[in-house]
């Protein structure tokens, strides 16, 4: 087992901005901090987008603090212009992520601090970034006969492209940016598309201003506060209106249908009696907290979400969240990432100052015990 200061969990943007702040206010990689990633290589979850997603039709990508993404090629896919950017941003600074370790179970160890147990041994620390983001959860809803459809089910996690689609009748649930990016490909191939989703879907006209996405962000952080799960981010912002959108719309791929009652083995059915048939039905449904591997802290609240202040988890002040809730965006991660390490440090300098000194007894005293 080794000791360090700070242990990050993830490499993705939120890690890696949580780890450049540790360094430069003077933590170094191996002897004062470590950074875990279980992706087999750097690039957080871009690495895993499907190839169709260019860099240049991604939604609001941010530079890491530091170092700038200049020169991309808008053609190329995001997963591979990120993941370079990522790993030259980790070169670069000396990040030295360690790479693949899956942390399995973070718990109370004594003495102040916590064990991070991993598949590549185990660490003690006084303080922890999850920086774990949502990829490797997505959400799957349940619906009545959904083991008889006799067609392909998948989530966006298992989506490689619209060419798997060609000449289907396709469903796409889901009512984010994801899903309406999957919808426009796939109805470009397919023999007949359905969009289907729970509340009528929110298109935003005009620039995502600074006062906008405060906005956005304070709603987020409401729930947070409050113990509740954190709400996507297109359920507070709204569906970005892109030229692209307009054109798909008009041509009548956006028309929505809300949420079936149903599947069938051929399909779905509506409570007002209306059927589609369809072969595949892809489940755009979003992701949820990756954060099972804190479970035995038992950091969540009734509501089912895990409450945070500024980015410390009430109930353990030395875990902090960092790409949860309010901080689930490039922009935020970046900056909640130098507030995590702000509020570590300060924690650690108390830590230090207020620590009692195991003294020896003097010669011929009691030593008293509890």
């Amino acid at each position: 087992m080794r000791n360090v200061e700070v242990v990050v969990i993830g490499a993705g943007q939120a890690g890696l901005s949580s780890a450049y702040h540790l360094r430069r206010t003077g933590y170094e990689p191996d002897r004062d901090f470590v950074v875990l990633d279980h992706s087999p290589r750097p690039g957080g979850a871009w690495q895993f987008r499907w190839p169709t997603l260019t860099y240049g039709r991604v939604h609001g990508m941010h530079a890491l603090p530091g170092m700038e993404l200049t020169g991309a090629d808008d053609t190329r896919p995001s997963a591979e212009v990120i993941g370079t950017y990522f790993d030259s941003y980790e070169r670069t600074f000396g990040l030295r992520v360690r790479r693949p370790v899956d942390v399995r179970a973070v718990r109370e160890r004594g003495g102040g601090r916590l064990l991070v147990e991993t598949s590549a041994g185990s660490w003690a620390t006084r303080a922890l970034i999850n920086a774990t983001g949502t990829w490797d959860r997505p959400f799957w809803p349940r619906y009545s006969g959904q083991e008889t459809f006799r067609g392909r089910q998948l989530h966006t996690a298992q989506y490689r492209g619209p060419q798997d689609f060609a000449g289907l009748r396709v469903i796409v649930v889901g009512g984010g940016t994801s899903a309406v990016q999957h919808l426009m490909e796939i109805a470009e191939v397919a023999a007949e598309t359905t969009w289907v989703t729970r509340r009528p879907p929110a298109f935003r006209e005009g620039p995502f201003d600074e006062d906008r996405g405060r906005a956005a962000v304070a709603l987020v952080d409401e729930r947070v506060r409050s113990g509740l799960p954190p709400q996507s981010v297109v359920s507070v912002t709204g569906l970005p209106m892109t030229e692209a959108m307009r054109q798909a719309r008009e041509r009548g791929v956006l028309d929505r249908l809300p949420m079936f009652e149903r599947i069938t083995p051929e399909g779905a059915v509506w409570a007002d009696g209306r059927t589609v048939a369809a072969d595949a039905i892809l489940w755009a449904t979003g992701f949820r907290a990756a954060v099972g591997h804190l479970a035995p802290l038992r950091l969540r609240e009734p509501g089912g979400g895990i409450r945070v202040e500024g980015t410390r988890a009430v109930r353990d002040p030395r875990v902090h969240l960092v790409g949860y809730g309010p901080s689930a965006s490039t922009i935020g991660a970046n900056r909640f990432g130098r507030a995590a390490v702000r509020e570590i440090q300060a924690l650690l300098e108390h830590d230090e100052r207020t620590a009692v000194p195991d003294v020896p007894p003097l010669p011929g005293s009691l030593a008293v015990s509890a």
